[in-house]
């Protein structure tokens, strides 16, 4: 009998069609590796919402999943409940991991299903609906988070991002390995919050670190000092890894001193070795706090666009950190200090496409400064214009372009209804500050020239000279940009960086605890 070669490329082809998707009357529709060709009465569905109240937020999800597949069983195969089913019912069992404090419903009930799970199960349309239902309260809360109305009422006004979870349920069903780190769904930093969480929740099982006790009367320590405070810090450090070892050590030696220095710069301090009151502070914050804290900046993950990183360019700005960083193509190219919105001129969290630059930009003051600072200003001093390098334009005050301007030399404009743009400054020490919040709610850039001359590194026009040129003119121009850059502002008070190091920024806006208490955070 003559036998038949398949090339390998063409059986590849074969799977590709036959495990992807097939296309009906425009729906796609994934095939599902191993399923049954078994359907169920579709008035179960409602029936089934209504012996069980707690989910039925998912109804029409569920409904929509089922008549997509005709009411076939999507969690059966052939040998019982398929490979995701089991390991959603892990996923929930272990939903801690994913900062959810939300109870799962009738867990009971699909902790029995799985317990006494054996390959001979025949479909069960209840186990089978409850499987979806709590697979989109599993996407609810791991993937979207608390309702966009809520967050927005927390003044975060970033895009929350769109998504089917009911066809991502057809991904997943093709390949579950999806579900362990899938950052086309959740924002990246998402999953390295993730391992930390793990991390100080084993130092919190441990019994996390001890205070560390200081004389009302001690200011600072410094190298060379002896005293049992340096022991303690010493533990501290090497319990969250800033230190390799304990040596128990009394003297503030160099080890300990490299020790301090990686800490510093995790807590957004200045980097330098001596320890203050303010630093022993930060480092007796509880364990059972910092997890608090991981959970809330997880939950704000969920609330990005994972698309942002799609972007070319992007400059993103976070709040707590004082920094801005401009990425391109995924790399970040420049970090640089800025100072934000003090608590009374919060900077508002958004995002919005920078569109041009302004070189020598004059400064028309808002008539909230002008009222409350200018006109009381003049009132007490005729010359108070002239001196500050201001003039009457039409109904309103300005002030010239030059090097005491206080936008400084340069400004970049992303409009938006907050009036937020990005500037220089003639202030240039504030930079130096651990506190920087010190703006009516826009942002002053430490490094205007060196963001400028990045924006501007494709455009044949310009250069860093030019760029200088420009700034010190003493006339205003304005440049359209020839590529619109998104800008993002966001507030994360726990981020981890580029080296798997977790970060930790004070709450500037005493936001945490509002959102910890959405979370049943306890």
């Amino acid at each position: 009998m003559r036998k038949l070669f398949i090339s390998i490329e063409f059986v590849v082809f074969l799977l590709l069609i036959t495990t992807v998707s097939c296309k009906k009357k425009g729906t796609v529709v994934a095939v599902i590796p191993d399923q049954i060709e078994t359907s169920f009465d579709s008035t179960l569905v409602q029936t089934f919402f209504k012996e069980h109240p707690k989910l039925e937020k998912y109804q029409s999800d569920v409904e929509a999943l089922y008549r997509k597949h005709k009411f076939h069983y999507v969690w059966y195969g052939h040998n019982g409940i398929n490979e995701f089913g089991n390991l959603l019912h892990n996923k929930l069992n272990n939903l801690s991991e994913e900062g959810v404090q939300e109870p799962v419903p009738y867990k009971d009930k699909l902790d029995a299903v799985y317990e006494n799970f054996d390959g001979n199960q025949k479909p069960n349309t209840e186990t089978e609906l409850l499987n979806s239902a709590l697979y989109f309260f599993y996407a609810d809360n791991v993937y979207h988070g608390i309702d966009p109305k809520k967050s927005t009422k927390m003044e975060w006004y970033l895009p929350r991002k769109k998504q089917s979870y009911g066809s991502y349920l057809d991904s997943l069903l093709i390949d579950p390995s999806l579900i362990n780190k899938d950052e086309k769904t959740v924002l990246s930093q998402y999953f390295l919050l993730k391992k930390i969480l793990k991390e100080y929740r084993q130092i919190e099982q441990k019994g996390g670190w001890k205070t560390i006790t200081i004389d009302n009367n001690t200011k600072s320590f410094d190298l060379g000092d002896s005293t049992t405070t340096i022991a303690q810090i010493r533990q501290r450090l090497f319990i969250t890894g800033d230190l390799s070892k304990d040596s128990k050590s009394a003297v503030y030696d160099k080890e300990l001193a490299d020790g301090v220095l990686k800490y510093k710069n995790r807590s957004g301090s200045k980097t330098n070795t001596k320890i203050l009151a303010a630093n022993i502070k930060d480092m007796n914050i509880p364990v059972d706090q910092r997890i608090k804290t991981l959970i809330v900046n997880m939950e704000r993950c969920r609330w990005v666009s994972s698309d942002i990183t799609k972007a070319k360019e992007l400059i993103a700005i976070n709040i707590p950190a004082y920094q801005l960083t401009y990425f391109r193509n995924g790399v970040p190219e420049l970090r640089s200090n800025v100072v934000v919105g003090k608590v009374m001129n919060q900077t508002v969290i958004f995002s919005a496409p920078m569109k041009s630059i302004v070189f020598s930009p004059y400064w028309n003051i808002p008539k909230s400064i002008l009222q409350k600072e200018i006109l009381p200003g003049i009132e007490k001093n005729e010359n108070y214009l002239e001196e500050h390098n201001m003039e009457w334009h039409g109904d309103y005050v300005r002030q010239k372009p030059g090097p005491k301007n206080s936008l400084g030399l340069i400004k970049f404009l992303f409009p938006n209804s907050n009036a937020i743009y990005l500037h220089d400054t003639p202030a240039k020490s504030l930079f130096n500050r651990e506190d920087r919040a010190f703006s009516h709610g826009c942002i002053r850039v430490e490094k205007p020239i060196e963001l400028a001359t990045l924006i501007l590194k494709n455009d044949k026009k310009w250069d860093e000279q030019k760029i200088i040129e420009a700034m010190n003119s003493g006339e205003e121009k304005w440049y359209t940009l020839k590529n619109k850059i998104p800008v993002y502002i966001g507030y994360f008070t726990a981020w981890v960086d580029d080296k798997g190091e977790i970060h930790f920024y004070e709450d500037i806006y005493k936001r945490d605890d509002e959102l910890a208490s959405l979370l049943f955070i306890k």
